[in-house]
């Protein structure tokens, strides 16, 4: 009985013996769900249907399978021709001829077993459904799933479906996202009003992240980043608007926040260490703001080159190219950056990347855009003047140096005018830095005693530690970054000299020259007295170059070139002649460097110079203040009553009565031989 009832469970008693048919089954059906099943390739002559009697249809009608007789199953002509013609519901006769259609046995339980390869179906539904069409008016419909595989069906496309299906794709191509669709139908002014709408949102939130981070930097240094992102704004609509108020705004926030000392990064031993809390959060918020800082920076550097910098995160799929400023607002961008880095220069010349934000600067000096040139210029020139220790003046100094010698010399007047803003009133060529009593501290030493040198080392390193913790300026340092400031300077003005005669920048590196003539090294006196005179000689010279050779010369006879033998006569000779070139017609500004040149040569060397030439500069200096505006014949005026004064000679020139030998020559170059003590000054009757 137990070997009954398992036989007729499933059949499977002791003596039970499955069947191959089984097994096959259970081996493809463990492959399929593991996937490692290959489809079947189908056997050429399967599944031929005989039209006479051998295929025989069983249906299930009231619970009985009855057989369905030949005259059921046979077509008539009609049908064939209906079912063979192609695009209507199937093409069954093509199908059978081919074998597609099977004998197909339904089983007598509830459920119909499954044959269908799976591994043949996942295959058909990875192809394309052109491969199954072989002509391009048969277009493959959903295939029919038999017992026996996949029916694949087709059908043909009518001629006028391909005119609608290129029309379909080119309503595809054009069509857009819906936020765009609505945009052709909106008039200007509600464009308009969208751009406002966008621009005011964008407005108060980075009104909001700059307010926050000047409020509270070190909780709020996060959003520093977020602020940012807007300087790179991608938006087509307003992204010139919107990076440049990022940029002013970052700018702001920037020279309100920026530390008073520089940060230096951590070490990797020092980022190793355990740090205490506090310490901790200090470090990240330098690292935080050092990052983004260094990022703004590098974006102002490309956008001062006229580069239009992307953002990588481009919510609006526009890269640069697409977006195409124009000419005018890419200048107006890149004069906005050189703006922002250097009211960052002046207001933070100490801070980090200091020597990058000069290195971007200083060639703009000499480019062509004028706006961003005298910019530039303007900011150096303010840095010069307020610079007391002088470290960011020789940065730039030797910046500017390095240009112009890459240029070779070809730059524009601005950059060399600009060294004449600096305020350098001592150097020490020789290393001994002057202490005090005007003594140099090896003097000062020499005559010491052993004791008294070491106290005095005592007492100067107590006093570098004081002037660390007041945070003062070091004397010494300071003559010593304006020594290596001048060497450098003269160095530029002495190239040009020695080769560069013709230049454009002779009238400048002359005026430079007179500029810090007291701080000339006496070792170049006499090199620099033979190149003025040939250049005077050369009568290459217009009359302002003249004048900064003559008080350059003037200037150093007057300091340490006392000692040399140099006869000035020729420089008294060429001012005499050119001193008449100075009008109101021409050039009344240069009228300042006149009074100079005469001071330098009558009024400080009053006791050097002869009557007869007194006497003829007299003459020419109330001839030359008849050709000058108002303010300019003032100040001549009151220079000629200073020499009228100290000169008691010059009484001869008001007395009509005294009589000398020879006649007034004012034409002659000379002014010793011009007999000017046979003329009066009757040019201040016309002056009242």
């Amino acid at each position: 009985m137990a070997a009954k009832k398992s036989v007729k469970r499933g059949g499977k008693g002791k003596g039970y013996k499955a069947s191959s048919t089984k097994l096959t089954n259970k081996r493809t059906s463990k492959l399929a769900k593991q996937g490692k099943l290959k489809p079947k390739k189908k056997k050429k002559g399967w599944g031929e249907l005989n039209q006479q009697s051998e295929i025989q249809n069983h249906h299930r009608v009231n619970g009985r399978d009855e057989l369905v007789p030949e005259e059921e199953n046979d077509l008539s002509d009609q049908d064939l021709d209906f079912y063979g013609t192609p695009g209507t519901a199937s093409s069954f006769i093509s199908d059978a001829k081919f074998g597609s259609l099977s004998k197909e046995t339904v089983s007598k339980g509830k459920k119909r077993k499954k044959n269908i390869d799976e591994g043949e179906e996942e295959n058909y539904e990875q192809k394309p459904r052109k491969l199954f069409a072989k002509e391009e008016n048969i277009k493959s419909l959903l295939p029919i799933k038999t017992s026996h595989g996949v029916i694949p069906q087709m059908t043909q496309i009518k001629q006028e479906e391909p005119e609608i299906k290129e029309e379909m794709i080119e309503k595809s191509e054009t069509a857009t996202p819906e936020k765009q669709e609505e945009l052709p139908t909106l008039t200007n002014i509600e464009l308009y009003a969208n751009r406002q709408e966008k621009l005011r949102a964008r407005k108060a939130r980075i009104a909001a992240l700059a307010s926050s981070l000047i409020e509270n930097p070190e909780e709020n240094i996060k959003k520093l980043k977020e602020l940012r992102s807007y300087v790179t704004e991608c938006d087509p609509d307003m992204f010139l608007t919107v990076r440049k108020l990022a940029m002013i705004s970052m700018m702001e926030v920037f020279k309100d926040i920026i530390p008073g000392y520089r940060i230096r990064l951590p070490t990797e031993a020092e980022k190793a260490a355990k740090l205490k809390k506090e310490t901790k959060k200090i470090r990240d918020f330098e690292e935080t703001f050092l990052l983004n800082y260094k990022k703004y920076l590098e974006f102002l550097e490309m956008t001062c080159k006229g580069k239009l910098v992307e953002d990588k995160d481009n919510r609006f799929g526009k890269s640069g190219a697409e977006l195409r400023p124009s000419p005018a607002a890419s200048q107006s961008l890149s004069v906005l950056a050189a703006k922002c880095l250097c009211e960052i220069l002046k207001a933070h010349p100490h801070f980090n990347y200091r020597n990058n934000i000069i290195t971007v600067l200083v060639p703009h000096m000499n480019k062509g855009n004028k706006e961003v040139r005298d910019i530039v210029c303007d900011t150096v020139r303010e840095i010069f003047r307020s610079d007391k220790s002088g470290e960011v003046s020789l940065e730039i100094v030797k910046s500017i140096s390095r240009m112009v010698k890459i240029r070779e010399f070809k730059v524009k007047r601005e950059v060399l005018d600009s060294f004449l803003s600096l305020k350098i009133k001592e150097v020490d060529y020789d290393g001994d830095l002057v202490k005090q009593d005007g003594k140099t501290r090896k003097e000062m030493m020499k005559k010491m005693s052993r004791r008294e040198r070491k106290k005095k080392k005592k007492m100067e390193l107590l006093e570098h530690e004081l002037l660390e913790t007041k945070a003062s300026e070091d004397k010494n340092k300071k003559i010593k970054m304006h020594t290596e400031i001048v060497q450098t300077i003269f160095h530029t003005y002495f190239r040009v000299l020695k080769s560069l005669h013709q230049s454009s920048l002779l009238s400048t590196v002359l005026e430079g020259l007179a500029r810090f003539a007291h701080l000339i090294n006496v070792d170049f006196f006499e090199d620099l007295f033979n190149v003025f005179n040939n250049l005077i000689d050369s009568g290459n010279l217009g009359y302002r170059e003249s004048l900064h050779c003559i008080k350059t010369a003037f200037v150093i006879l007057m300091g340490q070139g006392e000692v040399l033998n140099i006869d000035p006569m020729r420089f008294y000779t060429h001012l005499y002649n050119s001193i008449l070139s100075v009008h109101a017609g021409v050039s009344s500004d240069d009228t300042s460097l006149v009074l100079d040149c005469v001071e330098c040569m009558l009024g400080r060397r009053r006791r050097q110079i002869s009557q007869q030439r007194v006497l003829a500069f007299i003459k020419r200096i109330c001839t030359l203040s008849l050709q000058q505006d108002g303010h300019c014949c003032v100040a001549l005026l009151a220079v000629l009553r200073s020499f009228v004064v100290n000169f008691k000679s010059s009484e001869l020139l008001f007395d009509n009565e005294t009589q000398g030998s020879g006649m007034f020559l004012p034409e002659l170059p000379h002014p010793e031989h011009s007999n000017a003590h046979n003329t009066m000054l009757w040019e201040i009757t016309l002056l009242k």
